[in-house]
């Protein structure tokens, strides 16, 4: 994926945008340019009724981060590949059916009992690998799990496997795990604990789609040997599991607003019910800027938020995302 300049084309119609009106709406003569310019950015040659249902996603997007934007909170929205996307669509497309946490209440962390450091970036310690891209497909748990079983792999034998998100995808059902659907990262570790190993990418590459399982134990790139769960709500058993053991594996609601986050550090509207999370990630470090927050990989490319991060406050419980979290251990 490409990258956008801070004043890339696409980020200075949105400025001519917000600067030319008093309002919330755009000219539309702007709005035109503007959209003209994103779907050149990001490669996508609309035609024809296509073209203008587009657009007018496109003008809602517009509206909702001047909105963001003018309330001067602690996270800024701008565009994205999603911005020509209703919230509907993009729940379709990207996010996976809200998961039922409850499972998870009881965990098996062991705090460490030393004061963890004020600071950690486990990406800046070089212990993880590139941002990838979920596309159309509702299997964020895949790269989630992937994500903090690279980064624990990598800090035990200093090789750094690219895993195959795929396998989950097409092999993980029997542990309560639906492919684009959706599924949780412990149960996922589960799958690889009991199969035996998760392929690497190169043996079972990506596809975005649900398909048969077809996995071929040579081409396994890691194991996994016990699965960790943080006790539901411990959000202080987070931090001690980052800063003692490596990346974390967490799932959180994303709501409407979240669609058009761009930086800064997420305190946005959203529920923590531990039954309606709709995303996961992984937790890579935290951090204080103003108020507490988490240092978060995505899996949605590298043009979207922070190079593909996002920072989200931490310490009460964000969008549900103390209420289900997990780690392996290799």
């Amino acid at each position: 994926s490409r990258s956008l300049l801070p004043m890339g084309w696409v980020s200075l119609f949105v400025a001519l945008s917000v600067a030319s009106v008093c309002c919330l709406a755009s000219p539309l003569a702007t709005d035109r340019l503007a959209f003209e310019a994103f779907i050149r950015e990001y490669g996508k040659p609309y035609t024809g009724p296509e073209r203008e249902e587009r657009f007018r996603a496109f003008q809602d997007s517009l509206v909702a981060i001047t909105a963001i934007n003018a309330q001067g909170g602690s996270w800024t929205a701008g565009l994205n590949e999603y911005s020509d996307l209703t919230w509907a669509e993009f729940q379709a497309r990207v996010l996976m059916e809200p998961q039922d946490c409850s499972a998870t209440g009881p965990g098996n962390h062991v705090r460490s009992g030393k004061r963890p450091p004020l600071w950690v970036d486990w990406e800046a310690r070089g212990a993880l690998n590139a941002i990838k891209n979920q596309g159309n497909c509702g299997s964020c748990w895949t790269f989630s799990t992937t994500g903090t079983l690279e980064s624990h792999h990598f800090l035990k034998t200093g090789i750094m496997a690219n895993l195959s998100e795929q396998q989950l995808v097409d092999c993980a059902g029997p542990f309560a795990n639906h492919g684009c659907g959706g599924g949780l990262p412990s149960q996922a570790f589960e799958y690889i604990h009991y199969n035996g190993g998760l392929d690497t990418e190169a043996a079972y590459p990506y596809r975005a789609a649900n398909g048969n399982c077809s996995f071929k134990r040579p081409g396994v790139g890691a194991t996994v040997s016990k699965i960790v769960n943080i006790t539901y709500l411990d959000e202080e058993g987070i931090i001690d599991a980052v800063a003692f053991h490596g990346p974390v594996s967490i799932a959180y609601q994303v709501s409407a607003d979240f669609q058009h986050y761009k930086s800064g550090i997420y305190d946005g509207k959203c529920t923590t019910d531990r039954k309606g999370v709709n995303h996961a990630v992984v937790a890579v470090g935290y951090g204080w800027f103003g108020k507490p927050f988490w240092k978060v990989r995505n899996s949605w490319g590298t043009t979207w938020g922070e190079r593909g991060y996002f920072r989200i406050r931490r310490g009460v419980n964000k969008c549900g995302l103390a209420d289900c979290a997990s780690y392996p251990v290799v």
